[in-house]
């Protein structure tokens, strides 16, 4: 029998009612639960603040309170009191007033570590390694970098008085610099490896990164005959969306979708899509990554990967598919809040640790191989989702030995650039650089002249393997082979000088270009031995080999797929997973190295 219209409305309307008011209920209940708990956090200040034995600092106290409270979610998500802003705007435009230089910690004192072509520190003749013993006449003696960075910055077209101490000069030098608006190259080069092969590093994603892709391709296409490119974002840790957004659509169709970004606030879901004429749809191009490729030059990848507009070659990228936005709070604070999960083309998130679903002890897991998901390129080739992009060609992930790690940790190639500048005060353009025998035998005795160590690989699993027969009571039968064997593994330096040669020759010519021709000449220089550079080279002059990767053809078909025991495919294919825990506190997002001990001027 059926049910009278009347009864089914009032049927209808006790559902709506019963369904208003359970989530009216939540919500009023989640607004008592922050309330109660804000409550709780003024109690807790103002009780301290009354009784605590010492004076307390309520800013610094909350600053904690704030970070401790963010860190439990994930590491993108921070706070910046009104005192750090302004450090935040330069993250994002990459624009500050100062003077235009690297600075870091030498002993006591501060050094120059790089002045930024162009700029001030450049123009009044500051150097790589000079020592700043005063800033506007007040000693800067045991001051941290970051205490003299701060110094230094200022507003454009205000004066600061250095007294700097260079290696060679037997007095003091001063200088009077007018700080300027340093704007930060997200393109510090581009050039042409040949005839035909083009090069564009990009190094970060701030505002007008686009724009100088833009110029720079059009540079090399129109004026230097470019007839495919390599466009290297190793070590480029990401940043702004939007310009990851410009720069894809400069070699995609319009109307083609980029990225889509998907959140908890559906206001907030978007989908960025090539809205713009592009500059060149056919051009060949190599994108090259790495492990510290991430966020923004994922972006940039994964659509070109999943649109097969170019070959992805290096190793597989960091794995960030979180979005962020600024919120701006009440005291000019702000804060940087992950709003969303970012979506490639083909429709696969890259986001490699799941914070969102922390383990008791607050360590976080990869994304588990039996999750991964396949997805589809638009030529039909498979790639996976929940740890970064996986390239279409692998190679190794160059290693340095620990004579060169040690060489660079303790300044050492870095001072003996110094001296060099000053006994060669001219230096040839980079392509006729020559770094001769005899320049590298100084360079031994320079190295003689050092109190320095590290400890090999062999060397701590020799350590390691006497405290297993310590512990086994076994040291005392071998003792005497043990030491023989120890002291034949031990390392010397002057056979790891000869042993290594190569690969710190490369470290000492990069250094001493940087002193003559800036950041360009560290970059250029190092494109000559670059593996993978000369590995690009080949493939785009190997137009089958190009065009079978962008088809699918052969191993090519199946992008980095998980859960590989064996490689059955060639070297496209990756080994098992690991899915052991990461204390998120190790896994931040990458910076560039050079940048962790170096502050900006």
């Amino acid at each position: 029998m059926k049910k009278p219209a009347q009864y089914l409305r009032k049927k209808t309307m006790y559902v709506l009612i019963v369904v208003f008011s359970i989530s009216s209920y939540a919500f009023v209940d989640s607004y008592f639960e922050i309330s109660k708990n804000m409550d709780i956090m003024n109690s807790v200040m103002k009780e301290l603040s009354s009784y605590y034995v010492d004076e307390i600092k309520p800013g610094d106290l909350m600053k904690k309170a704030i970070d401790g409270m963010l860190q439990s979610l994930d590491p993108y998500t921070e706070y910046y009191p009104e005192s750090e802003v302004e450090d935040y705007k330069v993250m994002l435009t990459g624009q500050y007033g100062g003077i235009g230089s690297l600075v870091q910690q030498k002993g006591d004192y501060v050094m120059i570590s790089e002045p930024y072509e162009g700029f001030p520190a450049q123009k009044a003749d500051l150097r790589a390694g000079d020592i700043l013993l005063e800033v506007n006449g007040n000693s800067v003696k045991g001051k941290t970098t970051a205490d003299v960075s701060k110094l230094l910055k200022g507003q454009p077209n205000t004066p600061v008085k250095l007294l700097i101490q260079r290696e060679g000069e037997k007095n003091p030098l001063e200088k009077t610099l007018v700080r300027e608006e340093i704007k930060i190259k997200n393109v510090p080069y581009f050039g042409m490896i040949n005839d035909t092969v083009g090069y564009i590093k990009l190094t970060g994603f701030t505002e007008n990164a686009g724009k100088e892709v833009k110029d720079a391709f059009l540079n090399l296409k129109e004026k230097q005959g470019m007839k495919s490119l390599i466009f290297d974002l190793r070590g480029n840790g990401g940043g702004l969306l939007r310009e990851a957004v410009e720069i894809v659509n400069l070699f995609v169709e319009r109307g083609q979708v980029i990225v889509t970004q998907k959140a908890k606030i559906k206001e907030m879901n978007k989908v960025h899509t090539a809205d713009k004429q592009p500059i060149d749809t056919q051009m060949p191009i190599v994108v090259l990554v790495d492990r510290g490729s991430a966020s923004a030059s994922e972006i940039v990848t994964g659509a070109i990967q999943d649109l097969d507009r170019g070959v992805v070659l290096g190793q597989r990228s960091f794995g960030k598919g979180l979005v962020q936005q600024t919120l701006q709070l009440v005291y000019n604070s702000q804060m940087k809040v992950t709003i969303a999960k970012y979506y490639t083309p083909s429709g696969r998130c890259i986001q490699a640790l799941d914070y969102f679903h922390k383990n008791p002890d607050g360590t976080v897991d990869k994304v588990a191989d039996s999750l991964m998901k396949e997805f589809k390129t638009k030529a039909g080739r498979s790639v996976f989702d929940g740890s970064g992009i996986y390239p279409d060609m692998v190679m190794d992930a160059k290693k340095y030995s620990n004579i060169s790690s040690a060489l660079i940790s303790k300044n050492i190639i870095f001072d003996y650039a110094t001296q060099y500048r000053l006994s060669h005060p001219n230096l040839p353009p980079v392509k006729q650089f020559n770094f001769t025998d005899a320049d590298y035998d100084s360079f031994v005795a320079f190295v003689g002249t050092k109190e320095f160590d590290y400890t090999t690989k062999t060397e701590k699993e020799i350590e390691d393997l006497k405290k297993v027969l310590e512990s086994e009571k076994y040291i005392d039968e071998v003792k005497e082979q043990f030491e023989s064997l120890k002291q034949k593994l031990t390392h010397n330096k002057t056979d790891d000088l000869k042993k290594y040669r190569k690969e710190i020759l490369e470290l000492i010519k990069g250094e001493i270009a940087s002193r003559y021709y800036y950041q360009n000449g560290r970059l250029e220089i190092g494109l000559y031995n670059d593996s993978e550079i000369i590995e690009s080279v080949k493939l785009l002059r190997n137009n089958s080999l190009y065009s079978s990767i962008l088809k699918g053809e052969g191993q090519y078909k199946v992008i980095g797929k998980p859960k590989s025991t064996k490689n059955t495919e060639g070297k496209n294919e990756p080994p098992t997973t690991n899915n052991e825990p990461i204390n998120k506190n190790n896994e931040q997002q990458p910076e560039n190295k050079k940048e962790k001990k170096n502050k900006k001027g």
